[in-house]
């Protein structure tokens, strides 16, 4: 699993980005900001995988202590994953 996630993590950072460049200083703010909130979505999902990977491990053992961090990763890579739209929900934007 450390090394699909390794490998899923240089994919990301080798595959080359679009960079565009724009006169206006608020487009170049909202392309960085999207390419950020891309990177947070990737990790998020990477999140993901791992905590039902800690889950199936804990069904499998019968280990309530793993299956609760399991659960715990879960949420937090759904909250990572869904963090622009969460904001933006917050803020009304």
């Amino acid at each position: 699993m450390f090394a699909l996630s390794c490998l899923i993590a240089q994919i990301i950072v080798v595959v080359p980005a679009t960079a565009y460049a724009a006169g206006d200083p608020l487009t170049v703010v909202n392309n960085l900001s999207d390419f950020i909130f891309g990177l947070i979505r990737a990790i998020g999902m990477i999140l993901l995988g791992f905590g039902i990977v800690q889950i199936g491990l804990s069904l499998k053992s019968h280990d309530p202590s793993q299956r609760a961090n399991g659960f715990l990763t879960l949420a937090g890579g759904v909250i990572i994953t869904f963090a622009k739209e969460i904001l933006t929900l917050i803020t009304g934007g």
